[in-house]
C-alpha cells in the first residue's frame, strides 16, 4: 500500500517507533535514525531477566520495530547531520519525539528540516504540550489522567496497566494525524506540521469514564474489572476446574438468555439499573451456578445462548489460540530471531 512511502523516524522507545512500525508493515521504507551517542534506541537495553545480555535488541525494542533500516547518527556531528539531511530531501514523512527544545538545538526542528523538503509531513509527539517540559513516560501520564486511580480494587493502591498504553494510544492518534495529513498532501501537494501530546491522547481516550464525570459528576472509583453502568459485565466467576470466566452481559436479552442457562429467576433482576443495584446479590447466584461445572462446559453453553464471555488467559494461552497465528510477524533483526504481533490492518 505505501511501497513508494519514506519515513524518517527520529524517535524512541515506544509511541513514535510504533507509528514507524505501522507504516512498514504496509510497506513503506522506514529509516529508524538512533543516537549513535548513546549507542541507539534505549529500549534495547530494557531486558528480561532471562535476556542475553550480550545481544544487541531486547524483546522490547522488536515489539516496535519491524522492518526498518536502522542508522546510527550523531546529530552534533557535521557529517552525520549531512547524512540525515539526504534522507530528508527525498523523505515523505518524519517522525519525532524529541524532548523539548532538543529538536531545535539538534536543528530537526520543522522549521530546521523544511527548506530541505517542503512538502514534508512532520509528525511530532510530545508528552504535555508545548508549554510542559516535564519527560513523559507512561506511567506518569497514567496517572496524570485518571486511568491509575480508577485501575485497580477497591481500597488497594491505583494500579497502572500493564502495557504502556497512553503510548499506544498516542501512536495511533499520531498515525490517523499522518493519514489526514496524506490525504490533503495528494490534493494540495503540501506538507504539514503534525502535534500530537500523549496527555492530550490519554485525555481523548477516557471515553464514557470521562463523559460520566462532565455530565453527571460522578468520579470513576477502582471496581476491578466491573463496570460502572452495566452488570454482569466484566464480573468473574472461578469454574469447577480453576478458571476464571468473566461476562459482558450488555442488553437485557443476553440476560434472559444467561437466566434460562443458569436457572435464575429475571424478573429479580430484569433491568440493568436492577442489575447494578443488586450486583453483589447478582453475582453471588451466578457465582454458585458457575462453580458447579468445569470452563469447557461453560464456553459450550455461553456460544450456544448467545452470552458474552471469556477465559482469563496468560501469554501463553493466549498465543496458543489459532487466532492469533496470523497476527504475527517474524523477522531477523541484526542476527536474532525476532517475532512481535502486528497492527490489526484488513
Amino acid at each position: 500500500m505505501f511501497k513508494n512511502l519514506k519515513v524518517v523516524e527520529l524517535a524512541s522507545v515506544l509511541a513514535g517507533p510504533l507509528a514507524g512500525t505501522f507504516f512498514a508493515e504496509l510497506g513503506a521504507k522506514v529509516i529508524k535514525i538512533e543516537n549513535k551517542r548513546t549507542n541507539g534506541d534505549v529500549t534495547r537495553t530494557w531486558k528480561l531477566p532471562t535476556e542475553s545480555k550480550e545481544r544487541s535488541i531486547s524483546a522490547y525494542y522488536c515489539a516496535a520495530n519491524f522492518s526498518k533500516e536502522s542508522v546510527l547518527l550523531d546529530m552534533t556531528d557535521r557529517s552525520d547531520y549531512e547524512i540525515l539531511i539526504n534522507h530528508i530531501k527525498d523523505a515523505d514523512i518524519v517522525i519525532c519525539n524529541y524532548k523539548s527544545g532538543t529538536a531545535k538545538k539538534l536543528k530537526v526542528a520543522y522549521d530546521d528540516l523544511k527548506p530541505h523538503n517542503a512538502s514534508l509531513i512532520y509528525a511530532e509527539l510530545t508528552g504535555f504540550g508545548d508549554d510542559d517540559p516535564r519527560p513523559a513516560f507512561d506511567v506518569v501520564l497514567q496517572a496524570e489522567t485518571g486511568f491509575m486511580f480508577m485501575n485497580g480494587e477497591p481500597d488497594r493502591n491505583p494500579v497502572k496497566m500493564p502495557v504502556a498504553l497512553i503510548d499506544i494510544l498516542a501512536a495511533h492518534h499520531l498515525k490517523e494525524a499522518v493519514l489526514c495529513a496524506i490525504i490533503n498532501k495528494l490534493t494540495t501537494g503540501k506538507g504539514k506540521h503534525i502535534k500530537v501530546s500523549l496527555y492530550e491522547s490519554a485525555l481523548a481516550s477516557l471515553a464514557n469514564q470521562a463523559t460520566n464525570w462532565l455530565m453527571e459528576g460522578h468520579i470513576p472509583q477502582p471496581m476491578g474489572t466491573q463496570h460502572p453502568n452495566i452488570a454482569p459485565y466484566g464480573d468473574m466467576y472461578l469454574t469447577k476446574d480453576g478458571k476464571l470466566l468473566v461476562l459482558a452481559v450488555g442488553s437485557d436479552k443476553q440476560f434472559e438468555n444467561l437466566c434460562m442457562l443458569l436457572g435464575l429467576v429475571f424478573d429479580e433482576f430484569g433491568t440493568n439499573a436492577q442489575r447494578v443495584a443488586k450486583r453483589d446479590a447478582l453475582n453471588q447466584k451466578i457465582s454458585e451456578c458457575i462453580a458447579k461445572k468445569a470452563s469447557g462446559f461453560w464456553v459450550s453453553e455461553l456460544e450456544q445462548s448467545n452470552i458474552p464471555y471469556g477465559i482469563v488467559k496468560n501469554m501463553q494461552e493466549v498465543f496458543k489460540d489459532s487466532k492469533t497465528k496470523n497476527m504475527l510477524l517474524h523477522e531477523v533483526i541484526e542476527g536474532i530471531e525476532t517475532v512481535r504481533v502486528k497492527t490489526a490492518l484488513v
